[in-house]
Order: structure tokens, then C-alpha cells, then sequence
């Protein structure tokens, strides 16, 4: 798995970065948002529980994705602004399910 980041832009009102970013995983199949969670924390040298994965969608016919995250400045802020689903994915690999 390879990640490269398109874009990554800074929001104040929020305290977050938003950062669009493509996968290319030849030969396997989709990571889940937790190992992109991690390789995201490690590529942009953040603290791996302020990242969020948005979506993650696959691109047809091709080993590869687009995907879109949000990383806070703190973890409360994370709590107050994403909704309660998002958190969950990005949390329970964990949990077994």
C-alpha cells in the first residue's frame, strides 16, 4: 500500500486539516480505514488517534482509491464536530467487527 497525499488544507474554524489522499494497492484488496489511518498519522507525523478517514472509494478497474481525512488539532475537537458513525469506523476494527 502506497499512500500519496493530493492535497492537504488547513481550516481554521474547525482546527482541523482536510487532507485528500490516493492509495495505490496493487495486488490486494482495499485497506481498511485503519491501516490508512495509521500510514496517514505516520506520512504526515501526527498523532494517529486525531486522524479521521472520511470515505474511502475505489476506483473502477484499477488497484487503486481516493480517499478523504480530517486531522484535528486535539482529540476533544474530533468528539464535538465528527459525527458519531465516522468515529466508530475509525475505532472499531478493535471491538472485532
Amino acid at each position: 500500500m502506497k499512500i500519496n497525499v493530493i492535497s492537504n488544507k488547513r481550516n481554521e474554524l474547525l482546527k482541523r486539516n482536510e487532507v485528500i489522499f490516493s492509495i495505490s494497492h496493487n495486488g490486494s484488496p482495499t485497506p481498511s480505514r485503519i491501516e490508512v489511518r495509521r500510514e496517514i498519522a505516520r506520512i504526515l507525523k501526527v498523532d494517529a488517534e486525531r486522524v479521521y478517514i472520511r470515505k474511502i472509494e475505489s476506483v473502477t478497474g484499477a488497484a487503486a482509491s481516493i480517499g478523504e481525512a480530517h486531522i484535528y488539532d486535539s482529540q476533544d475537537q474530533a468528539k464535538i464536530i465528527e459525527p458519531e458513525h465516522i468515529i466508530r469506523r475509525n475505532t472499531q476494527q478493535n471491538k472485532g467487527g
